[in-house]
C-alpha cells in the first residue's frame, strides 16, 4: 500500500531556495531516514509532508486509508491535562470507548434496562477486542521508559524535553500506519534510546525521520533519503550501506570529473596547434568545450580539518574533592572526587534529571557544591558549550557575531597559524555569502553549529560539552569528532549519543539515580559490555545464593547439616534476611494470584482492572528492591 506521495515540491525560506521539483513517496512497512547539513530544508519537507507548513508549489496526496502521526523537534501542548491524558489522547477511540463502559457501568448498577444492558456487552466486547484494557498501563509503561515518571503533572509545566518525551509516548501508543518523526532521540538518555530503537526495530509500522544518531539511523531505517544541492538522492538499506554507496558514487564523480579535465585539455591542446583553414570545426569544438565548461560541476564533499591550537594547562587543572550536591531535597550526587589531568577524556551518562548538567557546573566553578571543594588552575580556560543555545541577537550579521568573541585565533603552528573568525566560518559550513546574513535567518542546527564556534574561538583548553549532538547535522558531528580527537586539553561531554561517545572518550562516568557516580574504564561500547556483564553476574549469583539457601534447608529439615551461622550480620540483620525471603515469596504468590484474576474476573469492571494493574506494578518494583538488599545481605552472610 501506498502511504503518500509527493509531487513536484519547491520550498524557499528567505529568498533562498531549499529544494525544487522534489517528488517523493513511501509505503507500508517502510522505514527512511532523511539527512542532510543543517538548512537544506529537512525539517522544512517533513512539516509539509505532515502538513503542518503548505510548500510554495506541488502537493502531498495520502493515501485515505493511511493514519499518521508527526512529532516536532519542540511539541506544544495548548490545554491543560495531566501527562497521563496527554499520552492517553493517542488512542481517542479507545479512551471514549472506555469512559462509555464506566458511564454505562454506573447506569445498569441503577437500572435493569436491557438496551443498557446490551450496550455495556457490546462496549465491553469492542474494547476486548481492541485490547483496550491494557491501554492505561501502556501509556505508564511507555512514559517511564521514556524517563517520565510524574503522571499527574500539568503536561503544559513541563520542560521542553519532557514535553518531547510525553507527545514521543502518545505517538507510539497511538501507532498509526505511519510515524514521522523529527529528532527523536534529542532529551531521551541512553536506555530510553535504546528501548526506542528496539520497539522500532520490531514494528511493521512505516517509518519516516531524522536524526543525528548514526547508531540508531543504522538500526532502525531501511532507507536514507539525502537532501544536498536541492534536491533529493535515495540511497537503499541503512546508514552503513548509505556509506559503502555514497563513497563509490563520490568516487565514480570524481574520476569523471578526471577524465573531463584530460579530455578538455587535450582539446584545448588541439585548438592551439589547430590550422585557419579549419575554422569551422574549430568553431564547433570551441561551442563543445564551453558546453562542458559550463555544466554543473559534482560538488565537491568537504571535510572541515579544524586547527585550533591547544594553549598551555599548568599542573593544577580542576580539582573536585568529595563533592555533594541536592537540589529541591533530591540527593544528586555525594562523595565525588576526581583530579583532572591534561589528555582525559570523560564520558558522563547516566538518567534525566539526575545531575549530570548540575555536576558540569559545579566542575566549571558555576555553582558551589553542598559538601567538598572545587578548585581550578589558574592557566585553565573552559569552553563551555551548553544545552540551550546562545541568546543571538537576531538583527546581527553571523560573521558580526562571532567576531563580537574574537577576530582571530593563534594556532601556533603551520602557515595558516592565523584563523579569522571568516575562516573559522568556512571551516564549519558557513559559507561567504551566508556569513553576512542575519542570525535571525539561521536554521535552529546553524545556530546550534555558530554557538559551538563561539565557544572554540575563545581557544579553551578545557572543554564542557554538554549533549553537543542535538540538531547537528553528520558533517558538523564529523567535525567536530575530528577536532576531539586531536584535542589535548581535558575534555568532558554529557551525551546519549553512543557513536559519539564511542569516538571521544576514553573513560565512563555512570550515575546510578542514587547520588553513586562509577567509573568505567574504556568508550559508551566497552561500558555497555562491563555493565552486561556485572548484570549477568549479579543475576547468577542471587539464583545460586536462592538455590543455596533451598539445600541448606533441605539438609536441616533432614538433619543431614546445620544451617551456616551468619557470623558477619547482627542479629536485627539475620531477622531482616529472613523476613526479605518470606516477603519475596508472598508477593511472587501475590502477583501470580492477581494475574491469574485478572484473566479470569468480570472483564467489564474496568476500575478493578486498573487497580489490579497498578497493584501488580507496584509488586514488580518491590521486589527488584527487596532482592537488591537480600542479595546484600546474602553476600555477607556466605563471607
Amino acid at each position: 500500500m501506498v502511504i503518500f506521495s509527493t509531487t513536484a515540491l519547491s520550498k524557499t525560506f528567505h529568498d533562498q531556495p531549499l529544494f525544487a521539483d522534489v517528488s517523493f513517496g513511501m509505503v507500508e512497512g517502510e522505514r527512511v531516514g532523511i539527512i542532510g547539513r543543517n538548512g537544506v530544508g529537512k525539517t522544512t519537507l517533513m512539516r509539509i509532508i505532515a502538513g503542518a507548513e503548505p510548500p510554495d508549489e506541488g502537493k502531498v496526496t495520502f493515501n485515505s486509508q493511511a493514519s499518521f502521526e508527526y512529532l516536532e523537534q519542540m511539541p506544544v501542548f495548548s490545554r491543560k491535562q495531566t501527562v497521563l491524558d496527554a499520552v492517553m489522547e493517542g488512542r481517542k477511540d479507545i479512551q471514549s470507548m472506555l469512559d462509555r463502559h464506566a458511564e454505562l457501568c454506573g447506569l445498569v448498577a441503577r437500572s435493569q434496562d436491557a438496551n443498557l444492558q446490551r450496550e455495556l456487552d457490546e462496549v465491553t466486547e469492542r474494547i476486548e477486542s481492541a485490547h483496550g484494557w491494557t491501554l492505561e498501563t501502556d501509556a505508564r509503561i511507555m512514559l517511564q521508559k521514556l524517563g517520565v515518571s510524574q503522571f499527574d503533572a500539568d503536561v503544559r509545566r513541563l520542560s521542553g524535553g519532557q514535553r518531547k518525551r510525553v507527545a514521543l509516548a502518545r505517538a507510539l501508543l497511538r501507532d498509526p500506519d505511519l510515524l514521522i518523526l523529527d529528532e527523536p532521540t534529542n532529551h531521551l538518555d541512553a536506555d530510553s534510546v535504546q528501548w526506542l530503537q528496539d520497539r522500532l526495530q520490531n514494528s511493521p509500522r512505516a517509518l519516516l525521520l531524522i536524526t543525528h544518531d548514526r547508531y540508531f539511523l543504522d538500526a532502525v531505517v531501511n532507507r536514507i533519503v539525502e537532501m544536498d544541492q536541492q534536491q533529493l538522492v535515495s540511497f537503499p538499506g541503512n546508514y552503513e550501506e548509505y556509506l559503502e554507496r555514497r563513497e563509490a558514487m563520490i568516487s565514480a564523480q570524481e574520476a569523471e570529473a578526471d577524465r573531463t579535465r584530460s579530455k578538455l585539455r587535450q582539446e584545448l591542446a588541439w585548438l592551439q596547434r589547430g590550422a585557419p583553414a579549419r575554422r569551422t570545426k574549430q568553431k564547433s569544438r570551441i561551442d563543445w568545450i564551453e558546453r562542458m565548461e559550463a555544466a554543473p560541476k559534482p560538488v565537491e564533499e568537504k571535510r572541515i580539518k579544524i586547527e585550533v591550537g591547544d594553549s598551555f594547562l599548568g599542573s593544577k587543572i580542576i580539582d573536585a574533592v568529595n563533592i555533594s550536591k541536592s537540589i529541591g531535597g533530591k540527593l544528586l550526587f555525594e562523595h565525588f572526587t576526581y583530579q583532572a589531568t591534561a589528555g582525559d577524556r570523560i564520558g558522563i551518562i547516566g538518567p534525566n534529571g539526575c545531575g549530570k548538567s548540575t555536576l558540569l557546573n559545579v566542575m566549571a566553578g558555576e555553582i558551589e557544591p553542598d559538601t567538598g571543594s572545587v578548585k581550578i588552575g589558574s592557566s585553565v580556560r573552559i569552553g563551555y558549550f551548553r544545552q540551550e543555545n546562545l541568546d543571538f541577537d537576531p538583527t546581527k550579521s553571523v560573521i558580526g557575531t562571532l567576531r563580537s568573541v574574537a577576530e582571530y585565533i593563534d594556532t601556533g603552528v603551520g602557515r595558516e597559524r592565523y584563523l579569522s573568525a571568516s575562516d573559522m566560518l568556512r571551516k564549519f559550513h558557513f559559507p561567504n555569502r551566508q556569513q553576512s546574513a542575519l542570525v535571525g535567518t539561521l536554521s535552529g542546527g546553524e545556530r546550534r553549529r555558530l554557538s559551538l564556534l563561539m565557544v572554540l574561538m575563545n581557544d579553551p583548553n578545557v572543554l564542557f560539552l554538554d549533549e553537543p549532538t542535538n540538531d547537528f547535522d553528520l558533517q558538523t558531528m564529523n567535525a567536530l569528532e575530528e577536532y576531539l580527537q586531536h584535542f589535548q586539553g581535558f575534555l568532558v561531554i554529557v551525551s546519549h549519543d553512543r557513536m559519539f561517545l564511542d569516538r571521544t572518550v576514553e573513560y565512563i562516568y555512570s550515575f546510578d539515580g542514587e547520588g553513586h557516580i562509577k567509573q568505567y574504564p574504556g568508550n559508551y561500547t566497552a561500558y555497555l559490555e562491563r555493565k552486561e556483564k556485572e548484570e549477568a553476574a549479579r543475576a547468577e549469583e542471587l539464583a545460586e545464593q536462592r538455590r543455596k539457601r533451598e539445600r541448606e534447608g533441605k539438609k536441616d529439615a533432614k538433619g543431614n547439616g546445620k544451617p551456616k551461622n551468619p557470623k558477619k550480620l547482627t542479629w536485627k540483620e539475620e531477622r531482616e534476611y529472613e523476613r526479605l525471603e518470606q516477603e519475596i515469596a508472598a508477593l511472587e504468590e501475590e502477583k501470580a494470584a492477581l494475574t491469574a484474576e485478572m484473566h479470569a474476573g468480570d472483564q467489564s469492571d474496568y476500575t478493578a482492572l486498573a487497580d489490579m494493574g497498578q497493584r501488580i506494578q507496584d509488586i514488580d518494583d518491590r521486589i527488584a528492591v527487596l532482592s537488591d538488599r537480600w542479595l546484600e545481605l546474602a553476600a555477607r552472610l556466605e563471607g
